[in-house]
């Protein structure tokens, strides 16, 4: 009898229940922060319609929409890594790397024919892919150079080189398919990434700002061949790539899904953590599965990509996070938000790997940490001095005060925000350099950075061509950086607009 009544109480109309239980005080009344209005006005959705919490068909196809454009917006923010590496990889087979031991070399440095990820104009890239798919494969590694592998989410995966295991003395590498359980031969540093395709890259020095004896030191000591070629490797084919015209950055429209879709397909999905594949999943990114969205779903992600691109772009030239400027009152700002692995104690710094890997490539601990006198340090500028980007059709001046904290020598770069590449002008080769350049120092010891569409008179050999109309940019590049830079007692100046 007392179940009855309990379940007759419970079917009583809600009103009159929770009068009941005002006047017994046994119940406490429903919260209203519970419950869900028939009618509720979203700023960004407009009306979401509901009947005692259900909503309505109209409202789930509009909130089905608004979740598959977030999730298509997410996808694009979160897969740069990936879809940048596919560019790479596209972009380099199509530059005539076809085979393990085919390099391309920049044997008169890089310039700005080349559509690259922000690199620089003082040293000598050495580049090449590999796929493990065919089993562990040998790297011999040049003496002197910054070498470095990265896996296919851009990933950290092993230094080569002067910041390597073979302290800069060159020697062989094993690189281990991620499957891989046979026998490891001994006479190698032995490496094993999460992908089977892989991108390695190296730096070469200048000497007297002569790239030649690096390229000479780089042809005579590099190879990469299978662990099955071992006893009789091929003879390794350097390609000049200097001066030649390719792309290696990702797409910002529909494509950028194709790019990622093609690494979530060949790669093994213990590559990749399982909450980023679920987000790649919602959208139609499975692998063993086709990516084919309907004309629905198409038209989405088609929009979805374009504020996915916006995104990435505010993250990346006009960052919110104060820990992204280098400075109080200053618009300098760092490469590295949480580390070459974007990681703030165990949480990702999300917008720091977008604003990383979108403006440039290639993550190794050697140019982040701390290394007196060792490697290199960066600080990007977009805007000037009152906050306004850097525009192609004004003069600028920028003070980079004396006694520069470099055990080698300082650069400063000019690049194309649009391509994220260097500036094309007519100089191919868009920098200054305290080592080659032959700048004019003021009386004080430091030195005026012009920069324009044209020099100002008497200073054109501190001058840095800027196109007219177009945006631009600049990365300074300290090498062999020294206490005061870290402890930020010495700072670059602002970018001063020349009225």
């Amino acid at each position: 009898m007392l179940l009855l009544m309990g379940v007759l109480f419970s079917c009583k109309d809600p009103e009159a229940q929770t009068l009941s239980n005002e006047e017994t005080s046994t119940v406490e009344p429903i919260k209203k922060h519970i419950v869900t209005p028939a009618r509720v006005e979203s700023e960004r959705l407009g009306t979401l319609s509901y009947f005692d919490g259900y909503p309505s068909e109209e409202t789930v196809d509009k909130l089905y929409d608004q979740l598959d454009f977030n999730r298509g917006i997410e996808t694009f923010l979160n897969g740069i890594p990936a879809a940048s590496m596919q560019a790479l990889m596209e972009g380099f087979k199509g530059a005539g790397i076809t085979k393990l031991e085919e390099f391309g070399i920049f044997e008169n440095l890089m310039d700005s024919r080349s559509i690259f990820l922000t690199p620089n104009t003082e040293s000598v890239y050495t580049i090449n892919i590999f796929d493990l798919k065919d089993g562990p494969v040998v790297v011999e590694s040049p003496p002197n150079t910054l070498g470095m592998i990265n896996d296919m989410f851009f990933r950290y995966v092993a230094d080569l080189g002067n910041a390597g295991p073979d302290k800069g003395q060159g020697g062989k590498y094993l690189v281990l398919p991620p499957d891989y359980e046979g026998e490891v031969p001994e006479g190698y540093f032995i490496v094993k990434p999460l992908t089977y395709q892989n991108i390695i890259f190296w730096r070469g020095f200048l000497q007297e700002g002569d790239p030649k004896p690096a390229v000479e030191s780089i042809k005579a000591n590099t190879n990469m061949y299978l662990l099955s070629q071992a006893d009789n490797p091929p003879e390794p084919v350097f390609i000049n790539w200097t001066g030649k015209r390719f792309n290696t950055v990702h797409a910002n429209d529909f494509k950028f899904y194709e790019e990622l879709n093609d690494v979530i397909q060949y790669e093994p999905s213990e590559a990749f953590e399982p909450q980023i594949l679920g987000l790649f999943k919602s959208i139609g990114i499975e692998k063993g599965k086709p990516f084919n969205p309907d004309d629905r779903m198409r038209a989405i992600l088609e929009d979805a990509v374009k504020v996915g691109n916006a995104t990435a772009r505010a993250i990346s030239f006009s960052p919110r996070d104060e820990k992204v400027y280098m400075y109080p009152d200053s618009y300098w700002t760092i490469a590295f938000l949480g580390g070459y692995q974007f990681l703030s104690g165990n949480a990702r710094e999300i917008d720091g790997r977008t604003l990383f890997h979108y403006i440039a490539t290639a993550v190794t601990p050697a140019m982040e940490i701390k290394m007196v006198g060792v490697g290199s340090q960066y600080g990007a500028l977009y805007k000037d001095s009152a906050g306004r980007y850097l525009d192609g059709s004004k003069s600028y001046k920028l003070n980079i005060p004396a006694n520069p904290p470099v055990k080698d020598f300082w650069s400063v770069v000019v690049y194309d925000p649009q391509t994220r590449s260097m500036l094309e002008t007519d100089n191919p080769y868009p920098s200054v350099n305290s080592e080659l350049s032959d700048l004019e120092k003021n009386s004080d010891g430091s030195v005026d950075l012009y920069f324009g569409p044209a020099p100002p008179e008497g200073k054109e050999k501190n001058w840095i061509q800027t196109v007219e109309k177009k945006g631009w940019f600049i990365i300074l590049r300290i090498y062999g950086p020294l206490e005061p830079w870290f402890d930020k007692t010495w700072k670059p100046g602002e970018m001063m607009l020349m009225e």
